[in-house]
């Protein structure tokens, strides 16, 4: 009889060992999820494909068939959807994945991270000097996720180079090759020039040039950017965002909103999840009481 009941609670811990075990892994994949979007408002999407999946396995673990295979349905759905919102992070995931490079996935990019506010003064100084002398130019700003490089007509000229005012108006003038097209600004960095971009199919004012109609284009196609253009005729500042084109603006109003656009009030901002070792010890923890209380039962 010993034996049988010693059998038994070593089935018991075997069992309750694979599923702590388990419940570990997901919420390790769900920390890995989570460090790869880092946008606020995808956190929530990828929270509640969270909680599907926890209400999935606690309807198979309490025998409700039926309720576990509507849920499991709608786990597999959320997961296709999710992939095809988030195609972009999840292509830079499989591309560091199949890179090896481990590190990477579970840290951040030490690089400095740039002030704000320096960004957004060397991009309105060099607008407003491009304004002043009536040179035209058009500008990309993510706001974001990155923006696939199919969504241009051509993707321009690699350059990564740090957001200066000088290099911005280097590159618009006239002399130069790349003028023509738009440059790409993703975060502190100018990823390329000679952007061409899709022309908005919207009837629009004889006054807006093809610039415009650019900056129209790519914002109506890509909602996660913001596009700043300067007339080569007029001199005017526009910034174009979802399709439409708010002008003509001033250098201070133009800063005012790419404040507003950019980097948005402290309650609006993303929350970063946990570092890995504080979710570790809080699933332990947790892993422990529930163990205990099972065993108590």
């Amino acid at each position: 009889m010993n034996n049988q009941q010693s059998g038994f609670d070593l089935t018991l811990v075997q069992s309750l060992l694979i599923q702590g075990i388990d419940i570990g892994l997901v919420f390790a994949l769900a920390y890995l999820v989570l460090v790869i979007v880092g946008e606020r408002r995808t956190l929530w999407m990828v929270r509640g494909f969270i909680i599907l999946m926890l209400a999935a396995a606690v309807s198979n673990w309490a025998g409700l068939r039926l309720l576990h295979v509507a849920l499991n349905s709608l786990v597999t759905g959320s997961a296709v959807a999710m992939a095809v919102i988030l195609q972009s992070e999840f292509r830079r995931f499989l591309e560091q994945l199949g890179r090896g490079e481990f590190r990477q996935l579970f840290g951040r990019d030490r690089r400095p991270n740039p002030e704000p506010d320096s960004v957004i003064d060397e991009i309105v100084d060099a607008v407003k000097e491009l304004s002043q002398n009536r040179t035209g130019a058009l500008l990309i700003i993510e706001t974001d996720s990155p923006i696939d490089d199919r969504d241009f007509s051509v993707p321009g000229l690699k350059l990564n180079a740090e957001v200066s005012k000088e290099l911005l108006q280097t590159i618009f003038q006239p002399q130069t090759l790349l003028h023509d097209g738009a440059v790409l600004i993703r975060g502190s960095r100018i990823v390329s020039a000679g952007v061409i971009l899709p022309l908005s199919d919207r009837s629009a004012s004889r006054q807006l040039g093809t610039r415009h109609r650019a900056a129209m284009g790519i914002t109506e196609r890509v909602q996660a950017c913001l596009c700043v253009v300067v007339s080569e005729e007029t001199g005017s500042i526009s910034l174009a965002q979802m399709g439409m084109l708010n002008r003509p603006l001033t250098s201070s109003k133009l800063k005012e909103l790419l404040e507003a656009k950019l980097f948005p009030s402290e309650g609006e901002r993303v929350v970063a999840p946990i570092p890995i070792g504080n979710l570790g010890r809080q699933i332990g923890l947790k892993g422990v009481t529930l163990l205990k209380r099972i065993l108590r039962r």
